[in-house]
C-alpha cells in the first residue's frame, strides 16, 4: 500500500468508480488484489467520514427514499446459519435523494427492517434544513421511522406502483410492466405533482452500472460486508463530488452549494492521505555506555 504512487492510486480509484471489478482493476493497473481492497477501505473510510462532516445543513424540498437489494457471500436462501452468522447473505443500501439537486444526502447499508429503517432516516432528518416533502414505496418500516425522525414537521407520502402480470415470452429477468399507482397521503399535505420516486430509483440504476459488486448475475458480490460498504461510501462520494450530472451541468455537491468546484479523483485519495496517521519522528540515539 505505501509503495503506491498518487497516480496508481488514482487509477485505481477512477476504475473502482466506474464499474469495474478488483479482479480487472489489478489486471488493468498491474497493482495486487489485496493492496486494492486496502486502498479502498482506506479511501472509502476518509470519504464517509467527509460525507458525514460536510453533507449537513441542506435545504431540502423534495427527498426521494428507496432501497436497493444485493448480498454479500451468498444469497439468504443459500446460506449457512454460520455464514450468515459471519454477515453473508441478503443487504440492502437505503438511499436519499434530493429531487432538485440530485444530491445523496445520506445512505445506509444494513438489513431491510424497522431499526435500519430508523437509523436511516434519523440520519436524514439530521441533515435537513426546513420541511421537506418525502416519498417511499410503501414499505412499512418507513412509516414508524419517518414519524420519529421527523414528527410532525414533513408532508410525507407512499407511492404504490401497480405492476402487470409478465407474459410467457418474456425473459425471466425482465422487469414487469408499470401499469398504474397510488398515491397515499402519510403526513402533512404534500403536493401530488411531486410525489416521485423516479430519481432515486435512477440513482438505484446508476449504482448498478457504477458499482461491480451490485452488477446482477455475476461473480463480483462482495465477500465480506466491511467491503461492500466501503464500496457503497466510494461511490457516493465519487456521486456527489466528481461525477457531473448530464441534466444539471454540475456535480450534486456543486448544485446544492456544498462545493465551488468539479472534485478530481484526486481529492477523494488526498482525503485518505490527510487522515492517514503521520509516523512519528524518533528520538535521539543514545549510545548506551557500558559499565
Amino acid at each position: 500500500m505505501n509503495r503506491l504512487t498518487k497516480e496508481q492510486k488514482i487509477r485505481v480509484v477512477a476504475a473502482l468508480v466506474e464499474g469495474n471489478s478488483i479482479r480487472s482493476t489489478a489486471r488493468m493497473t498491474g497493482v495486487a488484489r489485496n493492496t486494492i481492497t486496502t486502498l479502498l477501505l482506506d479511501v472509502a473510510g476518509a470519504c464517509a467520514d467527509h460525507h458525514d462532516r460536510h453533507v449537513r445543513k441542506v435545504r431540502v424540498r423534495r427527498l426521494q427514499c428507496d432501497e436497493i437489494w444485493a448480498f454479500v457471500g451468498a444469497k439468504k436462501k443459500n446460506a449457512t446459519a454460520e455464514q450468515k452468522a459471519n454477515g453473508w447473505g441478503d443487504v440492502w443500501t437505503w438511499t436519499a435523494i434530493d429531487a432538485d439537486t440530485k444530491l445523496c444526502l445520506t445512505y445506509y447499508v444494513g438489513d431491510r427492517g424497522k431499526v435500519s429503517a430508523y437509523n436511516f432516516m434519523s440520519d436524514a432528518a439530521q441533515r435537513i434544513v426546513g420541511r421537506p416533502q418525502i416519498t417511499t414505496d410503501v414499505h412499512r418500516p418507513y412509516l414508524q421511522a419517518i414519524e420519529d425522525a421527523f414528527g410532525m414537521e414533513v408532508d410525507y407520502a407512499q407511492l404504490h406502483k401497480i405492476f402487470g402480470a409478465s407474459t410467457p415470452d418474456e425473459s425471466r429477468y425482465s422487469p414487469a410492466t408499470c401499469i398504474g399507482s397510488d398515491m397515499k397521503t402519510v403526513i402533512g399535505n404534500p403536493d401530488p405533482k411531486h410525489v416521485s420516486t423516479s430519481f432515486v430509483e435512477r440513482q438505484n440504476l446508476s449504482m448498478r452500472m457504477g458499482i461491480r459488486r451490485f452488477t446482477r448475475l455475476t461473480n463480483a458480490f462482495s465477500k465480506k460486508v466491511e467491503n461492500h460498504a466501503a464500496a457503497v461510501a466510494l461511490w457516493f462520494a465519487y456521486y456527489n463530488f466528481c461525477r457531473v450530472h448530464q441534466t444539471l451541468r454540475v456535480t450534486p455537491a456543486m448544485e446544492a452549494g456544498l462545493s465551488d468546484h468539479v472534485w478530481g479523483i484526486e481529492e477523494l485519495v488526498n482525503l485518505a492521505e490527510e487522515a492517514a496517521p503521520q509516523p512519528t519522528k524518533r528520538g535521539p540515539y543514545k549510545k548506551r555506555i557500558s559499565n
